[in-house]
């Protein structure tokens, strides 16, 4: 299936034969300590920097209605962010990972994004626009 929304995400997840939950990593752009003076400006101007993980959370397929509810919940937080990466988590046996399966997964995809390595993830903007990096 082509995702190119969270609600084709959603379907997707649902459609799966085990159940799913789905690992969320929501990160703020900055720039990094030893940044340049040229680094800083394309910051200012809105581009460059490094993708910084700000929270984490889970959820199982079904729980989550829509990206709305996803963002309403994050807005609860009080943590500003501008990217969130996700991925699926497969269960076994119809049954779904539970929140605790889900910590070392978050804990590696955490550690991927500070390394940049974020292409096996599907990236969404705060707007719920899908986000391709090149």
């Amino acid at each position: 299936m082509d995702i190119s929304s969270f609600t084709d995400l959603l379907k997707a997840a649902r459609q799966q034969p085990d159940p799913q939950r789905l690992l969320f990593v929501f990160t703020q752009p900055e720039l990094p300590p030893e940044h340049t003076l040229a680094e800083a400006r394309r910051f200012k101007a809105g581009k460059g920097g490094v993708l910084t993980p700000k929270m984490v959370t889970d959820k199982a397929a079904d729980e989550l209605r829509d990206f709305a509810e996803l963002t309403e919940e994050s807005r609860r937080t009080g943590q500003d962010w501008k990217i969130v990466f996700v991925a699926g988590m497969g269960g076994q046996g119809g049954v779904v990972p539970s929140s605790a399966d889900a910590q070392e997964p978050l804990k590696r995809m955490v550690a991927s994004i500070q390394n940049g390595i974020v292409e096996s993830y599907l990236a969404f903007d705060r707007s719920g626009n899908l986000v391709r990096f090149s």
